[in-house]
């Protein structure tokens, strides 16, 4: 069975964001490496979907939330049969309980 990934429509407009910052405080070309190298992490998904850590802020919820790492983004996915849903891509310098909100 094939593993699928979604992208949620609060992660994309996430992603969004990440780019425009660094186009517009960086530059274009870094904008788009940040964009590539958080699309490229999650693609190891594909072939193990438990790759990530469990996120431990995230316990409560029914969901078994995971997480990568893509320099400071925390990558936030939950698996549900074959389908992976990336619900956030979220900036670990901001206060870490503001993940609960995702």
């Amino acid at each position: 069975m094939e593993i699928r990934i979604e992208w949620s429509d609060l992660s994309e407009r996430q992603l969004k964001e990440i780019f425009d910052y660094y186009s517009t405080e960086v530059s274009l070309s870094l904008a788009r490496k940040m964009i590539n190298r958080i699309i490229d992490r999650v693609s190891i998904l594909e072939s193990n979907p438990f790759a990530g850590p469990k996120e431990e802020l995230l316990n409560e919820y029914p969901e078994d939330y995971r997480y990568l790492v893509e320099s400071n983004y925390k990558i936030i996915y939950w698996k549900k049969e074959n389908l992976i849903t990336i619900s956030s891509v979220f900036d670990c310098r901001q206060n870490p309980e503001k993940i609960k909100k995702i």
